[in-house]
C-alpha cells in the first residue's frame, strides 16, 4: 500500500517507519521544514531506541520518504494517517487546532474514495468534525472514508510496541473501510478489534485513564506501607500475580508524567463532566499524582529540617527512561519545589539535558555524569529509573557525597548493596528506610 502519515512526532514517525518496515511505501509529511531536513538526512529529531536505524534502513530501501509538500506527499495515496499533536488546552481539554488545520490543508489534495485515519488521541466526535472540515474545503465533489485507529505505543519502546502490539483498534462505520485498514496491518499478525468510530475514540482515553488510576492506587498503597511498616514491592507482587489484576503499572514511585497520561485523564474527566457524569475517581487519580510528585522533597525536608543551601543531585530529568521527553515530567515540579526551598540542584540525565534546559533554564545546574552531579552533594534524588542508575557503583557514589543520603523515587537501587556497605541512608518509596549510624556527618 501507499500510505501518507501527517506529523513526525513520536507517534507519526514511529508509525511511518514501522509501516515501511513491514513493506508499505510511506511518505511522512510535516510542515516543519527543519524536521523534514533532518529526516531526509537520516537523522531522527527525537530520541527513541532503534528508531533511527530503521529510518535509515527503510529510506535506503526506497520505502520511506519525507516531505513538507501536501501535493507531493498525498499523491496517489491509499490511506492517510493523521498523527499530529493534540496537546492540552488551558482548561484541560484536548487542543484540536492542529488536527483541524491539518484537515483544512489536506482537503484540496484529496481524491475520491480516499481513507483518512485519525491516529491522534482525540475526544469522541472528532472524526465527524474532521470529516466536515475536509468536505467543506474540498475543491472537487468527492467522498472520503473516515476511521479511528488509536495508538498505544509507549515512549522508550515505541518501535517494539508498534511492531508487536497487544491489539489493533479499528473504528469505522463500514466493513469495507475497516477491512482496508486491517489489510494494512496484516503483516503484524496482531489481534484486530473492530468497533464504531466513537467507541474507538473513547477506548484510548479509557485505557490511559485506567492505567493512570492503577499507578495512583499503588502509590497510595505505598504511602500506607510506609506508615505501617510493610513493603510495597511485596504488596504489588501479591496483587499482580492475580491474573485479574496483573503486574504492569504496579511500580510505586513519584507519579506519572509524559505527553499522554496527564492530558488524557484530564480530557476524559472533562468529557464526562460535559455529559453529566461526575467521574470523581479520575479527579482523585489526578490529585494523588500531583501530591506524589512532591514526595521526595517532603522526605528531604523531614530529614534535614531545612533545604536552604543544601546541594541536591538529581538523577534523571525525562519523564521516563529511554526518552528525552520532558512533557509533564515529575522532575519539573521537584526542581521548582527545591528551588523554592533554597536548595542548589545539580542534575544529570543521559539524553534529556537539552530539552530540560528549554524547560528549566538556569534554575539548576547540569552535570555531564552522575559522578559530577553527586560531588559533595548533601543528598541525591533518583527521579527517572534509567538502567544507568540501576547499575551505578554505589561505593563510589556514596564516597563522593558530603552526606551519603539517597532518596530513591523509583525504587531502582538494590538496597542489599547498602547493607553490605553499611554506610549512608536510603529512603525508597513504600518500603522501609535503610539507615546506618557510621555515616559521614551532616
Amino acid at each position: 500500500m501507499k500510505i501518507s502519515v501527517l506529523g513526525t512526532g513520536y507517534v507519526g514517525l514511529s508509525t511511518g517507519v514501522c509501516l515501511a518496515e513491514i513493506g508499505h511505501f510511506v511518505t511522512c509529511i510535516d510542515i516543519n521544514q527543519h524536521k523534514i531536513g533532518q529526516l531526509c538526512q537520516g537523522k531522527s529529531p527525537i530520541y527513541e531506541p532503534f528508531l533511527e536505524n530503521l529510518l535509515l534502513k527503510n529510506a535506503d530501501e526506497g520505502r520511506l520518504k519525507f516531505t513538507s509538500s501536501y501535493l507531493n506527499g498525498l499523491e496517489g495515496t491509499d490511506i492517510i494517517i493523521l498523527a499530529v499533536g493534540t496537546p492540552q488546552s488551558e482548561d484541560g481539554s484536548a487542543d484540536l487546532s492542529y488536527i483541524m488545520k491539518c484537515a483544512k490543508d489536506i482537503a484540496p489534495h484529496l481524491t475520491d474514495g480516499v481513507t483518512v485515519v485519525i491516529k491522534s488521541t482525540v475526544p469522541v466526535g472528532t472524526n465527524e468534525l474532521v470529516e466536515k472540515i475536509i468536505m467543506s474545503h474540498c475543491n472537487n465533489d468527492i467522498t472520503i472514508n473516515m476511521a479511528s485507529n488509536p495508538e498505544f505505543l509507549r515512549q522508550g519502546s515505541a518501535i517494539n510496541d508498534t511492531l508487536h502490539p497487544d491489539r489493533i483498534i479499528i473504528g469505522a462505520n463500514s466493513k469495507k473501510v475497516a477491512d482496508k485498514i486491517e489489510e494494512m496491518y496484516l503483516p503484524l499478525k496482531a489481534p484486530i478489534i473492530k468497533t464504531s468510530i466513537r467507541s474507538a475514540e473513547l477506548i484510548k482515553y479509557a485505557s490511559n485513564a485506567f492505567l493512570a488510576t492503577k499507578i495512583s492506587y499503588i502509590n497510595q498503597i505505598a504511602n500506607l506501607c510506609e506508615m505501617v511498616g510493610a513493603d510495597v514491592n511485596d504488596i504489588a507482587l501479591g496483587m499482580g500475580t492475580d491474573k485479574r489484576i496483573g503486574l504492569s503499572f504496579l511500580q510505586a514511585g513519584i507519579g506519572y508524567g509524559g505527553s499522554c497520561f496527564p492530558k488524557d485523564v484530564k480530557a476524559l474527566h472533562l468529557t464526562a463532566e460535559k455529559h453529566g457524569i461526575q467521574f470523581s475517581l479520575l479527579k482523585e487519580t489526578m490529585r494523588i499524582n500531583d501530591e506524589q510528585q512532591e514526595l521526595l522533597v517532603k522526605k528531604a525536608k523531614k530529614r534535614f529540617g531545612s533545604l536552604k543551601s543544601k546541594k541536591i543531585a538529581l538523577f534523571g530529568l525525562s519523564f521516563k527512561p529511554n526518552t528525552d521527553d520532558m512533557r509533564e515530567a515529575p522532575s519539573i515540579k521537584i526542581v521548582r519545589l527545591l528551588s523554592n526551598e533554597g536548595a542548589n540542584v545539580v542534575a544529570y540525565d543521559p539524553v534529556a539535558t537539552h530539552n530540560a534546559r528549554e524547560v528549566l533554564g538556569n534554575m539548576i545546574s547540569y552535570a555531564n555524569s552522575p559522578e559530577e552531579a553527586i560531588l559533595d552533594a548533601d543528598a541525591v534524588f533518583i527521579v527517572t529509573d534509567w538502567d544507568e542508575f540501576k547499575h551505578l557503583n554505589i561505593t563510589n557514589i556514596l564516597k563522593k557525597m558530603r552526606c551519603p543520603i539517597i532518596f530513591d523515587g523509583r525504587n531502582c537501587l538494590d538496597e542489599s548493596m547498602l547493607h553490605l556497605l553499611e554506610i549512608g541512608e536510603y529512603y525508597p518509596v513504600g518500603r522501609p528506610s535503610v539507615i546506618f549510624s557510621n555515616q559521614k556527618s551532616d
